[in-house]
């Protein structure tokens, strides 16, 4: 039995030497070249233990490449756990006759279009929502809706391209930039640009839930809430430190967002499909009235650091199991978390504190922080480098995982440690 995997992120947190140590045949990785230095990681040289490494450049030749390291290593199954990849992943398992969630399995968790009509049509409350082909179907949706304007991309991830539109300048600014159409032609439906590549949505108050899990043979095995103190879509404006916590088991969003999560899964689950081993990661806001809105939800791990909290929280990386279930190894970590007949919880609260990039000149960084509470520390950048802004919602500075016995003191904690981390973080600018 040997493996392809398709690989864009750096290789700190996916440590496949380690995860698969019982997989029995060839691990063979193709790795996207552009994730290794913007995280502090050397371009790979060599194989670094697998039975085969290489790199690719553009996204056109990861189809050609797959086939021929598929035939080259007879591989048996293929593995892409980065958004970017997992629709893509999937057609090639079908083109090549490997097994696995097909493309058709995956497409609901991709197309935020198609994956509101499912889960609306579950019963699961999401945000009034339109695709805008033309100038004039945005202009409409805004009449109907009002201000602010969420803008995404149907396929996107990582909260890149997103855009609130909160008053008309901005409407119209988006509208030149996405469809070429001026003031004096907006209502034109004929002299607009079409597309079908955007979805329009009305904004949703409230601070954002994230719930994170496992699915081995079509069951959830393991699921727990969290929320992000902080707006996601402020990654590129907020130079201070942003929180993400677990919500601890007495708080009463938590059994409601496990039980929406669960029921999103189910509507997006087609019958007879291949999907049935993968890691979640659904994202649901909490309005100021009680409600429980499915903003959007993947057939992946979370990205960031979301894997190594809830690793803090069970002992289990979603990631590696994840990939462990696809090609039928045992799952031992799960095994010790979940316990038959009960709601597997976690034995102590844990979360991160994180500050993005901000461009500018590198004057000074953090210290390791030593106190025993502090489970991780990352730092990605070094002083005296000139850094660019922040790219994405998880494209970090700084990122440090922290636990404790209850929720309160884990945030108070976090909060701390982050009012540290920003005195001593100082970016200045680049010197002309």
């Amino acid at each position: 039995m040997s493996v392809v995997i398709v690989h864009r992120n750096p290789l700190e947190p996916f440590p496949y030497d380690r995860w698969l140590r019982d997989h029995e045949g060839p691990v063979v990785v193709l790795a996207a070249r552009d994730r290794f230095e913007p995280f502090g990681e050397r371009i790979p040289e060599g194989n670094l233990g697998y039975t085969h490494l290489e790199l690719f450049d553009h996204d056109d030749e990861v189809p050609g490449r797959v086939a021929r390291l598929v035939a080259e290593y007879g591989a048996t199954h293929l593995i892409g756990e980065h958004e970017a990849d997992v629709l893509r992943v999937a057609a090639l398992r079908e083109e090549l006759g490997l097994p696995g969630a097909r493309a058709a399995d995956v497409l609901p968790f991709r197309d935020k279009a198609l994956m509101k009509e499912h889960a609306a049509r579950a019963g699961v409350e999401v945000a009034p929502h339109t695709v805008p082909r033309t100038a004039a179907d945005v202009l409409a949706f805004a009449g109907v809706h009002g201000f602010p304007l969420v803008v995404k991309n149907r396929a996107g991830f990582n909260s890149i391209g997103l855009r609130i539109l909160r008053d008309g300048d901005a409407l119209t600014a988006f509208l030149a930039e996405a469809y070429g159409s001026k003031p004096d032609e907006q209502r034109d439906e004929q002299r607009d640009e079409q597309r079908d590549d955007l979805l329009l949505e009305a904004y949703v108050p409230g601070r954002m839930c994230h719930v994170d899990g496992l699915v081995v043979d079509g069951e959830v095995v393991l699921a727990w809430p969290s929320q992000y103190q902080y707006e996601l879509a402020s990654f590129g404006t907020d130079p201070g430190s942003r929180v993400d916590l677990a919500l601890d088991p007495g708080d009463p969003l938590t059994g409601r967002l496990l039980e929406l999560t669960g029921r999103t899964l189910a509507a997006l689950r087609l019958p007879g499909g291949r999907l049935r081993d993968h890691a979640f990661h659904a994202e649901i806001f909490h309005t100021p009235d009680d409600r429980l809105v499915l903003c959007e939800i993947a057939c992946r791990s979370g990205g960031g650091k979301i894997r190594e909290v809830f690793h803090t929280l069970f002992g289990v990386n979603l990631a590696e199991c994840s990939i462990r279930a696809q090609l039928g190894l045992p799952l031992p970590d799960v095994a010790r978390a979940v316990r038959p007949g009960r709601r597997p919880e976690p034995a102590r609260m844990a979360g991160q504190v994180l500050m993005m990039k901000r461009p500018g000149l590198i004057h000074a960084l953090p210290d390791a922080p030593e106190e025993p509470w502090v489970e991780h520390f990352w730092l990605y950048a070094e002083t005296g480098q000139v850094v660019p802004p922040a790219s994405g919602s998880a494209d970090f500075l700084t990122v440090a995982i922290a636990s404790a016995p209850t929720r309160t003191e884990c945030e108070r904690r976090l909060r701390s440690l982050g009012a540290r981390l920003e005195e001593q973080v100082r970016i200045g600018a680049v010197p002309s």
